[in-house]
C-alpha cells in the first residue's frame, strides 16, 4: 500500500498471529499472504482477501476469537495515520474480539466506504466519523489550553454517526482545510530540516512524506507522517540500538523514559519506528510546531455543518496528562481546572456529545466527566484512537460495569447512523426526534434497539 504500511507489516502480522490460531487446513504462507493483502495498494484486492479470510472463518479453518462486549468508535486508518488500511482495521477489530468498530480519521472520511464494506463482509457493525481541530477563539475559552497539547484556543472534536448519504459532503467540506494543512506541514518540515541540518538529515515533503500517506486517495498528512519519516531517516543514519539512543539523549537532549529506552535498545523490536515516532512526538513537536490557523474551522461553523448533514457532534475530552498511556504525550495540564466552565460553553455552542477514553483517565476524572455529561444532557461516546501497532483494539477498562453506558451508546450510535442514512430527519438529534423523545436516556434506548435490530 505505502511505505508506512509496508514497514509495519511484520509488526501487524505478529499482532494477528497473537490473536488467533490457524488450522492446519491452510498453510502459514497462504494465510500470511491473505493477511498481508489486506494492506494491498488496490482496494479491490484488500476486500477480496478479506472475503477469503471470512470464508475460512466460516468454515472453521480459522478460529473465531473470544468475544466479550467490547466496542471501539475511534479507529484511525491509513487515510490519516495508522499501519492499518480500513479493511485491515476491520480485520484487526474482528479478530481482537470487538462486537462493533468505528472509523475516525483526521480531516478525512475517504476510507469510510471501504470500512463499511469491510464491516459488511465480516458481519461486524460499524460506525463512521471524522476528527478535526477547530478554533474556539470566538468563545470564552479563547487563549486557554483546551485538549490540544500543542496550541491554545484550538481543540479536537469529532463528528460521529455520519449518514452514508453525506459522505461526499464531508469530503468536499474538508478539501480547503486539507490544502491549508499541507501548507503548514511544509513549514514544519522546513523547521525540522533546520534542526537536523547539522546532522546531515533532510526530509523532502513530496518524496519522503507524501508517499507514507493516502493523500492521493483523499487521505490526510498529519504530524505523525512527518515524524515517522524522520524516524526512518534516523534509523537509516544511526541504525537501531545504542548509537541511536545516544544521539537522542546527547544531541537532542531527550530524557528517555526507561521503558522507551529499552524499546529503542532492542534491535529486534518489530515496532521500532513507531516507538521512535512516539518519542519524537512527545519531545520534538514543541520545538518545530507551527500553529494551526486557516486549517481549523471556527467551532460554530463546524457545528452548523454537523447539524446540516445530520451527524453527531462531540467534544473530545482529554484531561490532565500525567503518565501518557501511548507514550507520545508529555505531562501537561488541560481542561480539568475549568471543566465546569468548559461544559457550559459546550452546551451553549450546541454540541451533542462528549467522547472520552477510559484507559487514559483516572477514575476520579471519568466520574466527573460522566456526571457533567448527565447534568448537561450530553450523549457519551467512547473509543481508543488506534494509530500504532502497539495499541490493542480492545479497551479493557470499558469492561467495568461502571462504563456499560458506553456500550449502550455505541449501539444507539449505530441506530442513529442507520436511521439518519435513510432520512436525516430521523437521526438521533434531529428536531423531530428530540421533540418525540426529549429524554436522552429514553432516546438512547430507542436508538440502541434500532442499532441492534439493524444487525
Amino acid at each position: 500500500m505505502d511505505k508506512n504500511s509496508s514497514n509495519a507489516s511484520n509488526a501487524i502480522n505478529q499482532n494477528v498471529h497473537n490473536a488467533i490460531n490457524v488450522n492446519n487446513a491452510i498453510n502459514e504462507e497462504e494465510y500470511s499472504n491473505l493477511v498481508e493483502n489486506l494492506n494491498n495498494e488496490d482496494v479491490n484486492i484488500r476486500l477480496r482477501s478479506l472475503e477469503q479470510l471470512k470464508s475460512l472463518i466460516d468454515k472453521g479453518i480459522i478460529k473465531e476469537p473470544e468475544r466479550y462486549n467490547d466496542v471501539n468508535n475511534h479507529i484511525h486508518t491509513t487515510f490519516s495515520f495508522s499501519p492499518y488500511s480500513p479493511t485491515k482495521s476491520v480485520w484487526m477489530a474482528y479478530m481482537s474480539g470487538l462486537i462493533t468498530a468505528g472509523i475516525v480519521d483526521h480531516d478525512s472520511i475517504a476510507g469510510a466506504e471501504e470500512f463499511i464494506e469491510a464491516g459488511r463482509i465480516m458481519n461486524l457493525p460499524t460506525t463512521i466519523g471524522v476528527e478535526c481541530r477547530v478554533d474556539f477563539s470566538c468563545t470564552p475559552l479563547k487563549g486557554r489550553r483546551i485538549n490540544n497539547p500543542d496550541q491554545s484556543s484550538i481543540a479536537y472534536v469529532t463528528l460521529h454517526g455520519i449518514p452514508h448519504t453525506k459522505i461526499n459532503d464531508v469530503k468536499q467540506y474538508f478539501i480547503p482545510y486539507i490544502e491549508e494543512r499541507n501548507k503548514r506541514n511544509r513549514l514544519m518540515v522546513e523547521r525540522i530540516n533546520n534542526v537536523f541540518a547539522p546532522f546531515g538529515i533532510k526530509q523532502d515533503f513530496d518524496n519522503d512524506i507524501v508517499p507514507l500517506s493516502q493523500f492521493r486517495n483523499g487521505g490526510t498528512i498529519t504530524e505523525r507522517h512527518i515524524l515517522y519519516s524522520l524516524a526512518l531517516k534516523l534509523v537509516e543514519k544511526y541504525g537501531k540500538g545504542q548509537s541511536l539512543v545516544n544521539f537522542l539523549k546527547e544531541q537532542l537532549n531527550i530524557n528517555l523514559k526507561t521503558k522507551l529506552e529499552n524499546y529503542l535498545l532492542d534491535k529486534a523490536n518489530p515496532f521500532y519506528e513507531y516507538d521512535l515516532l512516539g518519542v519524537l512526538k512527545s519531545d520534538l513537536v514543541s520545538i518545530v510546531y507551527v500553529d494551526a490557523k486557516e486549517e481549523c474551522p471556527d467551532v460554530r461553523e463546524f457545528l452548523e455543518f454537523g447539524r446540516k448533514i445530520g451527524a453527531i457532534s462531540a467534544y473530545a475530552y482529554l484531561g490532565d496528562v500525567t503518565d501518557s498511556v501511548t507514550g507520545d504525550k508529555r505531562r501537561q495540564k488541560f481542561e480539568d481546572d475549568y471543566i465546569d466552565e468548559l461544559f457550559q460553553v459546550l452546551k451553549d455552542l450546541g454540541f451533542n456529545a462528549v467522547t472520552y477514553m477510559p484507559s487514559r483517565n483516572t477514575r476520579e476524572q471519568l466520574r466527573k466527566v460522566k456526571s457533567l455529561c448527565q447534568e448537561y444532557g450530553f450523549f457519551q461516546i467512547s473509543g481508543e484512537d488506534i494509530n500504532s501497532p502497539r495499541q490493542p483494539f480492545v479497551c479493557k477498562a470499558m469492561r467495568d460495569p461502571e462504563f456499560a453506558n458506553l456500550v449502550d451508546s455505541t449501539w444507539a450510535l449505530i441506530g442513529h447512523e442507520i436511521a439518519a442514512t435513510r432520512n436525516i430527519d430521523e437521526g438521533m438529534f434531529s428536531q423531530k426526534t428530540i421533540e418525540k423523545y426529549p429524554d436522552l436516556n429514553e432516546r438512547t434506548a430507542v436508538y440502541k434497539e434500532i442499532g441492534q435490530r439493524g444487525y
